[in-house]
């Protein structure tokens, strides 16, 4: 029962003013953002912020990463937005739904352990690959829409005033650090803004003049689709890559928030809880969404450490919407945009580049290549996906070369070759070339103690080479193989011959097949 109902770690020291500022920072911080989003997809305003409150609020109390700030992403948006423009919102909510169940599915299955297959470069070109997305996003501020309807820099006045009102909140985010960390930065710079703009009456681009965050709470309705396979079809294949994009994303952020606040998340639960918001936010008029590595950031930073951030930051996002729309509308989004871009800058692996010079240049590329992924597809699921295979064919090629044969010959006039390397798909051409069938003696050891036999191929490989020693009437042997290597072979019994040496003195700590 302790295991069920023990969500909050109450033996955890919580600062609850730091909790509850961060979590007003980070509210306010979620509203462009979910704004933006939603209209990426093509989708109301009000649906990008609902579903951000109810991400927030069900991964912040079920999630396996306190801290970790959950809302609409441009990820998803991508996912989504033709299905969005060519059959409406309705089949997004289901899709969004469906997506939840795969999620919640994964992690039942315990599958959130395979982010560990994703190499650190991989990480590394991840996190710079979306710090400068981050960054680039922010720069639609300084455009502004001329006469003819078309998108142009800002000139003038109008982009001094801009420049100053984004480089005051830069710097304050950087300097009160310094002075006092009893205040959240980020907050600060966003009220000082806001402050002078509203006392000076500073003319300058506001939330509300993007679109109107009015609403009432979120609604509840079943997805008006028909329940159909013809439905099913059509949305499944938008819910698996939705599912897959948000999982990536929010294990990875998961990941780099361990790593800044130097303690352990659980993967799997976070698949759980992530499938639940998912569902609920299909099911109250929500676009959906993962882990938002930027808010996450702004959040860890702040201070918080515990669930209580991420609740405040959900339910103020909802106050918002429902109490205080007029007044949210009136912030000026030079301050978000200062933030976002000092969120940017801190997301960036800065140290990665120190790394060129020392790291091999197969980690390099995969890191660039990642990044470049990351940069011009905005699809993180690809961009991980194509680092990670990189990343195994380089390390199979590696261990492909590795493999080596000692050879001699004993006083009874038998041959022995001990291996040494895994003999796998990658190493079996040089595994062959290793032996001289024609003219080694009637009797052969092959000794696989510094060696073994990893997958169907290196099983292959030892068949065809007892065929080759057959034809020339010589007994092959083998000699020190651990027990899932005798396990895959016993597996094989069909298709291959093979004498084993058994030896009862030797063991080896392998995984079981």
């Amino acid at each position: 029962m302790k295991k069920i109902f023990n969500l909050f770690d109450f033996s955890q020291k919580v600062n609850y003013k730091t909790e509850v500022l961060a979590g007003l920072t980070v509210a306010l911080a979620l509203i462009p953002e979910a704004v933006a989003f939603a209209m990426i997809a093509g989708l109301s305003p009000l649906t990008g912020l609902y579903a951000a409150f109810v991400m927030g609020l069900v991964t912040s109390i079920l999630g396996g990463r306190p801290g970790m700030i959950s809302g609409a992403t441009g990820a998803v948006a991508v996912v989504i937005v033709g299905l969005a423009i060519s059959h409406g919102p309705e089949y997004i909510f289901a899709t969004v739904v469906l997506a939840g169940l795969i999620q919640m599915l994964a992690g039942v299955l315990k599958l959130g352990k395979l982010i560990r297959l994703v190499p650190h470069s991989v990480i590394f070109g991840f996190v710079n690959g979306l710090a400068i997305i981050i960054f680039m996003s922010q720069l639609n501020q300084f455009k502004t829409v001329n006469e003819a309807g078309e998108l142009v820099w800002m000139t003038g006045e109008p982009l001094f005033i801009l420049l100053a009102l984004v480089l005051t909140t830069m710097l304050i985010i950087w300097g009160l650090p310094k002075l006092t960390k009893v205040f959240p930065s980020s907050l600060a710079a966003i009220l000082v803004i806001f402050g002078a703009v509203a006392f000076l009456g500073i003319d300058t681009r506001t939330v509300g003049d993007i679109a109107s965050i009015k609403g009432g709470f979120p609604p509840f309705h079943i997805p008006m689709v028909p329940f159909n396979w013809e439905t099913l079809a059509l949305i499944f294949p938008y819910a698996a890559i939705m599912a897959g994009v948000g999982l990536i994303e929010s294990l990875l952020t998961l990941n780099i928030v361990d790593e800044i606040t130097e303690t352990r998340g659980h993967g799997n639960k976070e698949c759980v809880a992530q499938g639940t918001a998912n569902v609920l936010s299909g099911f109250f008029s929500g676009m959906g969404g993962c882990a938002m590595i930027g808010q996450s950031l702004i959040n860890v930073s702040s201070g918080a450490r515990a669930r209580l951030s991420g609740i405040v930051a959900a339910v103020m996002l909802l106050f918002f919407i429902m109490f205080a729309a007029d007044i949210i509308e009136l912030l000026p989004m030079a301050a978000l945009t200062g933030v976002m871009i000092m969120v940017a800058i801190g997301t960036f692996e800065w140290a990665s580049l120190r790394t060129f010079r020392r790291m091999p240049k197969s980690d390099v590329l995969v890191m660039v290549l990642v990044t470049l992924v990351t940069i011009f597809l905005h699809n993180l699921a690809l961009a991980v996906l194509v680092g990670v295979i990189i990343s195994a064919l380089v390390f199979a090629w590696d261990n492909a070369k590795r493999i080596r044969a000692r050879k001699y010959v004993d006083d009874k006039g038998t041959k022995h070759y001990e291996i040494y390397g895994p003999l796998f798909f990658g190493s079996v051409t040089a595994f062959n070339e290793k032996f001289d069938v024609l003219g080694d003696p009637d009797e052969v050891v092959i000794d696989f103690s510094e060696s073994r036999i990893v997958d169907m191929s290196g099983i292959e490989a030892v068949n065809k080479l007892t065929e080759r020693y057959l034809k020339q009437g010589k007994k092959l042997h083998l000699r020190h193989l651990s027990k899932d290597c005798k396990q895959l072979l016993k597996n094989a019994d069909q298709i291959i011959e093979v004498n084993i040496f058994e030896d009862p003195t030797w063991k080896v700590a392998t995984d079981k097949v």
